[in-house]
């Protein structure tokens, strides 16, 4: 098998680096160049990207009114033209994306973001795929509760992303609890055990202070990990990927690696342009 060419792009969420990257290092499989924003958005210009069969999003950008300054959105949430224009190629030209944890909550207000993770994760109360729902919570990661332990299984063991992980993957990491209404408009690929229940997460934290007094979110997807058509890009998103423990775990290292490659095929890319979710 050729190799893969990951670029990675990074800021705005605090991680390990050195965990996280030690899971490129020994695989000569996958070769990663990291770019943090904003100069990430000068990388993403289609002159630039082109020699890169996928891109793994792992930054934490446009967030309105976050104090955030990384990404040149100037804390409005949204998104330059140019970096508009970047991300409208990227996917026009079926570039292969994987989305990790915090990736996946970035630029709430620009739809083009959420059309591409296919995610429900809502930072604050509002309306996502027609429904109103309460603001995401969280467990594990950089909040007052503990990394959770739960067990993912395959929906479907035949899948390139989930090869080699039959019998499934145990890890403690950060998750979501989040709305299932995004379920239908994905491909599902793993679910976790873990109960999806508001007592067992923390309510969102960027969320106003009245929305957070007395959260409470109806019993939640336990998909974390799925596939989705973004017009011509392959798209794999995951929930979990947040910490040492998820690096360092040999399950995650595989699904990590079987989702780069499998978006960076000539299959996935068909598989996108179809639009399905089968």
């Amino acid at each position: 098998m050729s190799q893969t060419n990951v670029l990675i792009v990074s800021k705005g969420h605090a991680y390990n680096h050195d965990a996280f990257l030690a899971m490129f290092a020994e695989d000569a499989d996958i070769v990663t160049t990291l770019v943090e924003q904003p100069a990430a958005q000068v990388m993403l210009k289609p002159e630039n990207v082109a020699r890169f069969d996928a891109v793994l999003f792992y930054d934490m950008s446009g967030i309105a009114n976050a104090g955030l300054v990384h990404d040149d959105s100037n804390d409005t949430g949204q998104p330059t033209d140019d970096y508009r224009q970047a991300i409208e190629a990227l996917v026009a030209s079926g570039k292969g994306i994987v989305m990790l944890n915090h990736a996946t909550c970035s630029w709430p207000d620009w739809p083009l973001w959420r059309q591409i993770h296919g995610s429900s994760f809502m930072l604050t109360e509002g309306e996502v795929f027609g429904d109103t729902v309460p603001g995401s919570g969280y467990a594990g990661g950089h909040g007052p509760l503990p990394n959770p332990s739960f067990t993912l299984s395959p929906v479907n063991a035949s899948h390139p992303v989930t090869a080699g992980l039959e019998d499934g993957l145990t890890l403690a990491d950060e998750i979501y609890l989040k709305s299932n209404n995004f379920e239908a408009n994905v491909l599902p690929l793993m679910r976790s055990d873990y109960d999806y229940v508001s007592s067992n997460f923390t309510a969102p934290p960027m969320a106003p202070a009245e929305q957070q007094e007395g959260w409470s979110h109806p019993k939640g997807s336990n998909l974390v990990v799925w596939a989705n058509a973004a017009k011509n890009s392959p798209v794999v998103a995951s929930d979990i990927g947040d910490s040492p423990g998820a690096f360092e775990n040999p399950g995650f290292q595989r699904l990590l690696k079987n989702a780069l490659q499998w978006v960076a095929s000539k299959e996935a890319r068909q598989w996108a342009k179809q639009g399905s979710t089968s």
